[in-house]
């Protein structure tokens, strides 16, 4: 997969949309409908509907930075990239703890790591339908949608050596697992169907 197939991607949705796509509900709030993954890179669809039940909240916080370098392209509704402005800080001033998210097929290890930090928002980034912005790995930041919003992106990663997924949770929470919530097939059904409405693609 490489970076610049993304308008490929979108030209070609329709078509992706007719297979049988699985999918799972992301603790950040969205639902992921992988479309490939090849070694080290990976596309996928992003949805955000109020159709679909939400997921579990997430057990750090939505704020987080990737192993690897986003490229997204918005479909339709609108997104906020938020962000953030990460300082280290000893026990006494630290808001927040870094643990490290390392996924796998039945779900994501949570570890916490010796480094606390505080945290304030920074920059606001807002896309909409046709937009595409770009996120490179190790970067803080958070992913809104308007409250009761209809939105889906196209996000392709490109994995980057040395750098890890990590997110910011509470100072005392220790190691734990979290489990992905598959979607049934009628909800990864209804998932299509939502994007191809409001895309106009017909089935």
């Amino acid at each position: 997969m490489r970076f610049h197939d993304i308008r490929e991607i979108r030209a070609g949705v329709g078509d992706l949309l007719r297979g049988n796509l699985g999918g799972v509900r992301h603790p950040l709030g969205f639902v992921c409908l992988p479309l490939d993954r090849s070694g080290g890179d990976g596309a996928c669809l992003h949805l955000w509907s109020r159709r679909l039940a939400p997921p579990t909240p997430p057990t750090t916080s939505q704020i987080h930075c990737h192993s690897w370098d986003l490229v997204s392209l918005v479909l339709y509704g609108q997104i906020r990239n938020v962000h953030e402005i990460v300082t280290d800080a000893d026990a006494r001033e630290a808001t927040h703890r870094v643990f490290e998210v390392m996924s796998g097929a039945d779900g994501d290890r949570i570890e916490p790591t010796p480094r606390t930090v505080r945290h304030a928002s920074g920059p606001v980034e807002v896309f909409g339908p046709g937009d595409t912005y770009t996120l490179a790995a190790d970067r803080f930041h958070s992913s809104v949608v308007p409250e009761d919003g209809e939105t889906a992106t196209i996000a392709l990663g490109r994995g980057r050596p040395g750098s890890h997924d990590l997110s910011l949770g509470p100072l005392g929470a220790g190691a734990h697992r979290v489990r992905r919530q598959p979607l049934d097939p009628g909800e990864a059904a209804l998932a299509v169907r939502l994007i191809r409405t409001y895309l106009g693609v017909s089935p």
